[in-house]
């Protein structure tokens, strides 16, 4: 149809992906801000992007990242994390209350923060408070200053510095919830249960047993499930509202699912690295695919795809946690760094083996990575999707673009990854952060320092399934 409607940008020819179809259309935006979404939109006077041949999605809101700051300078900062996260299709990210020192758990701490990210990142952000003992009291302030919602760890975080991030005890765990729940907000868990995962670390230690097969057998489902049934039963006393985050097993997804269909405002995220890499890749990669919980069989894995196929799951995230090269070094898998380093390659990985190999349909895969994120922690409307009066945060991907990942595509700071070495079966062309190109695969990173911190306004309900 043709359009009276003057645009700044018009991109033509795409196939764009709402969270219900994918269709042939052109989209108009205004001000960063989509206007229109129709074909043949009359592009007189706008830039044009042509989107021939290519596949666009919302831009990829990371829910659970790591970026280190403030007060460790030589790890992953905003600016490098963000760079990543352009490149990989992300437009949106909540940076967790770890592991930068000192933790978000203070407004002096969240102040640093902001600082720190302010006029340094390619994509909008918000971010996490955190609970931890010693801090209750923090917890309303916090909420009022707008964090995004709160997380806590059920078992040890493993940094030794004394300023560091702490584990919450039950008591802190209870009162925690018990104010949250008065704020509104969302507690996310880490959730393993720390005596089980403590006295197998000493016996396998105890033993000399330091290998990968060890630290996985350390930290077993089971201690998952523990965690998970006693948070749930804690969220049920208080009213608290839950998120679980890199949720690794059928189990302990299965229980979060019983607790939904009770009545319990739970949500729950799985990684894709569950998806892509198991144990076997663990052993072989050593310290670059350690996490907590660690990686999973095949078996195991096997099952995540099918409850992710079938709706268990409401969003995927990258849990991006990179340090130092020289963290990553050792044969010791329960002294190196535990965290994976990830968020340039989950849209590529969730598309390549999500879409291209098992057939999951994009607009689900839109929800997951965007739409349900920016709906479970107050980003929607106006983030998340593809539709008229939403930001002009936007993925542009060639489907048929082979490729393999090497060390010098990563912008993260350490360009450390389990990735490295994989081929891709699609590509991140272009990315946009409310119309404007933060990235694209020929001249590399744009428009630095646009990103802005997003308000942490809870818009209501989420929408999930049972």
């Amino acid at each position: 149809m043709e359009s009276a409607t003057s645009y700044d940008l018009v991109i033509t020819g795409g196939s764009i992906v709402t969270e219900s179809a994918v269709e042939c259309k052109d989209l108009g935006i205004v001000n960063g801000v989509i206007a229109e979404i129709s074909e043949n939109i009359d592009p007189a006077g706008a830039a044009v992007v042509d989107a021939r041949g290519l596949t666009v999605m919302p831009g990829v809101i990371d829910a659970h990242v790591h970026f280190n700051e403030p007060g460790l300078g030589s790890w992953e900062g905003f600016r490098t994390g963000s760079a990543a996260l352009a490149a990989g299709g992300g437009t949106c990210f909540l940076d967790m209350p770890l592991n930068g020192i000192p933790p978000t758990v203070t407004l002096s701490a969240l102040q640093q923060k902001r600082e720190c990210a302010s006029g340094r990142t390619y994509a909008d952000y918000g971010f996490w408070g955190g609970l931890m003992p010693g801090h209750l009291e923090d917890l309303p302030l916090l909420a009022q200053a707008g964090v995004i919602g709160f997380k806590a760890f059920m078992s040890s975080p493993g940094d030794r510095d004394k300023e560091a991030f702490r584990r919450s005890d039950d008591r802190t765990l209870k009162e925690g919830m018990r104010i949250i729940a008065e704020t509104g907000k969302v507690l996310a868990l880490h959730a393993e249960h720390e005596p089980t995962v403590a006295r197998l670390t000493r016996e396998a230690r105890s033993q000399g047993r330091l290998g990968a097969e060890s630290y996985t057998a350390s930290r077993p489902i089971a201690a998952e499930v523990e965690a998970v049934e006693t948070a749930l039963r804690y969220a049920a006393e208080s009213g608290c509202r839950l998120h679980f985050v890199h949720i690794s097993s059928e189990s302990a997804a299965g229980r979060i699912r019983d607790a939904r269909k009770s009545g319990l405002d739970v949500t729950l995220e799985t990684c894709p690295h569950y998806l892509c890499l198991t144990d076997s890749d663990f052993a072989a990669m050593g310290a670059a695919a350690k996490c907590a919980p660690p990686l999973r069989n095949a078996e195991e894995q096997d099952k995540l795809w099918k409850k992710l196929q079938e709706g268990w799951f409401d969003f995927l995230a990258s849990d991006h946690s990179p340090c130092p090269a020289e963290l990553k070094t050792g044969t010791d898998m329960f002294e190196v760094w535990g965290g994976i380093a990830g968020v340039q390659s989950t849209l590529e990985l969730m598309l390549d083996e999500g879409h291209l190999k098992r057939g999951i349909p994009l607009p689900q895969l839109a929800r997951l990575l965007s739409g349900a994120p920016a709906e479970r922690f107050g980003l929607d409307p106006v983030k998340g999707r593809i539709a008229i009066g939403c930001d002009a945060d936007l993925a542009l991907v060639d489907l048929n673009a082979s490729y393999t990942l090497q060390a010098s595509d990563l912008y993260q700071q350490h360009r450390t990854s389990p990735y490295i070495g994989r081929p891709f079966g699609c590509k991140v062309k272009k990315t946009l952060l409310r119309g404007r190109t933060m990235y694209n695969d020929s001249e590399g990173l744009l428009n630095p320092g646009s990103g802005r911190e997003l308000g942490a306004v809870y818009s209501g309900a989420m929408n999930i399934s049972l």
